[in-house]
């Protein structure tokens, strides 16, 4: 068993794990579509996000994404997000900014 003194000791043990860690930022270009609905929510409006392809886990980080740019509730549920309230031209922005085609549905 090595004793290490520091933590430069224990880098110099480890070299090929140096900047080694790469988040996943694969932020691949989507054809998403942004409705507008009210229908079977108890007369509340919402913004839903059709149209995803990808992982369970990339729907939830965009999900709370969106959720945190409209500072409103939601939930992400078989590919669609499901913002609380009418803030489909804000979400739609947003996401066309990070290189998704959004096409505006409904209303």
């Amino acid at each position: 068993m090595v004793k290490l003194n520091s933590l430069s000791e224990l880098k110099s043990l480890f070299p090929e794990a140096e900047g080694a860690y790469k988040p996943e930022s694969k932020v691949r270009k989507q054809n998403l579509e942004a409705h507008f609905s009210n229908k079977g929510r108890g007369g509340k409006t919402v913004t839903v996000i059709k149209g995803f392809a990808g992982s369970p886990k990339e729907l939830k980080a965009l999900e709370k994404e969106l959720k945190s740019l409209c500072a409103v509730g939601g939930s992400a549920k078989n590919n669609e997000i499901i913002i609380q309230g009418n803030f489909r031209d804000k979400i739609m922005t947003h996401l066309q900014k990070q290189g998704h085609n959004v096409k505006r549905v409904g209303g």
